[in-house]
Protein backbone atom coordinates (compact mmCIF):
# COMPACT_ATOMS: atom_id res chain seq x y z
CA UNK A 1 0.00 0.00 0.00
CA UNK A 2 1.25 3.57 -0.48
CA UNK A 3 1.20 6.24 1.80
CA UNK A 4 1.82 9.90 2.17
CA UNK A 5 2.52 11.10 5.92
CA UNK A 6 1.75 14.63 6.82
CA UNK A 7 4.46 16.34 9.16
CA UNK A 8 2.86 15.32 12.10
CA UNK A 9 3.44 12.25 11.83
CA UNK A 10 7.36 10.48 12.74
CA UNK A 11 9.58 9.72 10.40
CA UNK A 12 9.65 6.30 12.29
CA UNK A 13 6.53 4.97 11.80
CA UNK A 14 7.36 5.74 7.59
CA UNK A 15 10.71 3.75 8.08
CA UNK A 16 8.21 1.03 9.96
CA UNK A 17 6.04 1.13 7.03
CA UNK A 18 8.95 0.91 4.53
CA UNK A 19 10.15 -2.12 6.67
CA UNK A 20 6.68 -3.76 6.43
CA UNK A 21 6.98 -3.64 2.69
CA UNK A 22 4.74 -0.54 2.13
CA UNK A 23 5.53 2.08 -0.15
CA UNK A 24 5.37 5.74 1.98
CA UNK A 25 7.08 8.99 2.17
CA UNK A 26 6.60 11.82 4.19
CA UNK A 27 6.68 15.56 3.33
CA UNK A 28 9.45 16.52 4.66
CA UNK A 29 11.69 13.94 2.95
CA UNK A 30 10.09 15.79 -0.38
CA UNK A 31 10.65 19.10 0.75
CA UNK A 32 7.42 19.93 0.90
CA UNK A 33 6.72 20.47 4.51
CA UNK A 34 4.94 23.79 3.57
CA UNK A 35 2.58 22.51 1.25
CA UNK A 36 -1.52 23.75 2.53
CA UNK A 37 -3.45 20.56 2.86
CA UNK A 38 -5.74 20.68 0.11
CA UNK A 39 -2.27 20.31 -2.34
CA UNK A 40 -1.53 17.65 -0.01
CA UNK A 41 -4.43 15.96 -0.88
CA UNK A 42 -4.27 16.40 -4.09
CA UNK A 43 -1.00 14.96 -4.18
CA UNK A 44 -2.13 12.06 -2.62
CA UNK A 45 -4.86 11.21 -5.20
CA UNK A 46 -2.44 11.65 -7.90
CA UNK A 47 -0.06 9.63 -6.85
CA UNK A 48 -2.51 7.08 -5.71
CA UNK A 49 -1.64 7.55 -1.68
CA UNK A 50 -3.00 7.25 1.50
CA UNK A 51 -3.14 10.55 3.86
CA UNK A 52 -1.72 9.68 7.29
CA UNK A 53 -2.35 13.15 9.39
CA UNK A 54 -3.03 14.17 12.87
CA UNK A 55 -4.93 17.20 11.20
CA UNK A 56 -8.75 16.69 11.41
CA UNK A 57 -8.40 19.37 8.35
CA UNK A 58 -8.55 15.99 6.00
CA UNK A 59 -12.00 15.56 6.92
CA UNK A 60 -13.58 17.99 5.45
CA UNK A 61 -11.15 18.42 2.60
CA UNK A 62 -12.03 14.90 1.59
CA UNK A 63 -15.74 15.29 1.79
CA UNK A 64 -15.77 18.33 -0.10
CA UNK A 65 -13.40 16.71 -2.71
CA UNK A 66 -16.95 14.43 -3.77
CA UNK A 67 -14.04 11.65 -5.04
CA UNK A 68 -13.34 8.46 -3.00
CA UNK A 69 -10.09 9.27 -3.17
CA UNK A 70 -8.03 9.46 -1.69
CA UNK A 71 -8.35 7.93 1.62
CA UNK A 72 -7.10 9.48 4.74
CA UNK A 73 -5.90 7.97 7.59
CA UNK A 74 -7.06 10.62 11.05
CA UNK A 75 -4.99 10.05 14.23
CA UNK A 76 -6.57 11.60 17.42
CA UNK A 77 -5.21 10.02 20.08
CA UNK A 78 -2.98 10.89 23.52
CA UNK A 79 -0.38 8.65 23.25
CA UNK A 80 1.45 10.43 20.19
CA UNK A 81 4.21 8.61 20.19
CA UNK A 82 5.84 6.66 16.84
CA UNK A 83 5.60 3.42 18.61
CA UNK A 84 1.82 3.61 19.63
CA UNK A 85 1.16 5.36 16.41
CA UNK A 86 2.67 2.56 14.43
CA UNK A 87 0.93 -0.03 16.48
CA UNK A 88 -2.31 1.11 15.38
CA UNK A 89 -1.74 2.20 12.22
CA UNK A 90 -0.71 -1.65 11.36
CA UNK A 91 -3.91 -2.61 13.12
CA UNK A 92 -5.65 -0.26 10.88
CA UNK A 93 -3.85 -1.75 7.37
CA UNK A 94 -4.64 -5.18 8.50
CA UNK A 95 -8.21 -4.71 9.02
CA UNK A 96 -9.71 -2.34 6.91
CA UNK A 97 -7.12 -2.21 3.82
CA UNK A 98 -10.31 -2.85 1.49
CA UNK A 99 -11.73 0.10 2.73
CA UNK A 100 -8.19 2.18 2.66
CA UNK A 101 -8.08 0.77 -1.19
CA UNK A 102 -11.84 1.74 -2.19
CA UNK A 103 -11.93 5.53 -0.58
CA UNK A 104 -12.39 5.84 3.22
CA UNK A 105 -11.81 8.31 6.16
CA UNK A 106 -10.61 6.20 9.35
CA UNK A 107 -10.57 7.85 12.17
CA UNK A 108 -8.25 6.24 14.91
CA UNK A 109 -8.89 6.97 18.45
CA UNK A 110 -7.64 5.45 21.25
CA UNK A 111 -9.73 2.81 21.87
CA UNK A 112 -10.06 1.60 18.28
CA UNK A 113 -10.92 3.50 15.07
CA UNK A 114 -14.04 4.03 12.46
CA UNK A 115 -14.41 3.92 8.99
CA UNK A 116 -16.31 6.51 6.58
CA UNK A 117 -16.40 5.21 3.12
CA UNK A 118 -15.48 7.73 0.62
CA UNK A 119 -17.35 9.71 -1.40
CA UNK A 120 -19.79 10.97 1.94
CA UNK A 121 -23.40 11.15 1.04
Amino acid sequence: MKFLADMGVSLLTVDALRAAGHDAVHLREEGLQRMADTDIFAKAGRDGRVVLTFDLDFSGIAAQSGTALPSVVIFRVHDARSASVTSKLFRVISEVSSALTAGAIVTVEDAGFRVRRLPLN
